[in-house]
């Protein structure tokens, strides 16, 4: 571990998750390298490995960042709310979600490699991160779904989740693949991330 203060390593650790998130915009996972990382810090490409051992650890951390702030966003609704319908809960869990482009981006990307290429004390705060946003929709449901049992509760859970993994390639498409999808002669539907995060979200709250 670097020597220094907990302040000290938490504003270097951040500093070089926003460096590889501003590279993420323009670039892709495998172009996205901790040698160009490094170009955007105050520190040389050793120093990060002070930090994380791998590119896979330093995207980790940005979706666990995501998470959990997909859950203060969840949790300011639960709290303003007396009472919701199954539909204005799937427009909740649609409006926060896609709110956060960037946590839809790296879902999509391979997600069982990135955990295979983070240790495992890392994955393990990622897993709470993760823990805490099922905990956040689980606790949706019971407040203003109280007719919904555990076992439906957990339905919806293990069906939502894994749904949103596949949102970002169905409603973020390249020119390329407009040209290839009108080749292929596929009629396909084109739907924005909320458009799609709404309906499938009211259909398992039905």
């Amino acid at each position: 571990m670097p020597k220094g203060s907990p302040e000290l390593t938490n504003a270097r650790r951040e500093e070089i998750i926003a460096a590889c998130e501003t590279l993420y915009e323009t670039m892709g996972f495998k172009e996205v390298t901790i040698k160009e990382i490094a170009r955007y810090t105050s520190f040389s490409r050793p120093a990060i490995y002070n930090y994380f051992e791998t590119k896979e650890e330093i995207f980790l951390a940005i979706l666990q960042k995501e998470y959990l702030l997909w859950v203060r966003k969840l949790d300011q609704v639960i709290e303003s709310r007396e009472e919701m319908t199954r539909e204005e809960i799937a427009e909740a869990l649609a409006g926060t979600l896609t709110s956060q482009p960037q946590i839809l981006k790296i879902l999509s990307m391979n997600h069982f490699d990135l955990e295979a290429n983070s240790r495992e004390e890392v994955l393990a705060e990622f897993k709470k991160a993760y823990g805490a946003t099922l905990d956040a929709v689980d606790r949706m449901l019971i407040r203003f779904c109280p007719e919904m049992t555990e076992k439906d509760r957990q339905a919806f859970l293990y069906s939502f989740f894994p749904f949103i993994y596949g949102i970002y390639p169905y409603t973020v498409v390249t020119e390329k693949q407009r040209r290839a999808m009108e080749e292929a002669g596929i009629p396909y539907v084109y739907q924005t991330p909320y458009e799609l995060t709404l309906r499938c979200a009211k259909k398992l709250l039905e």
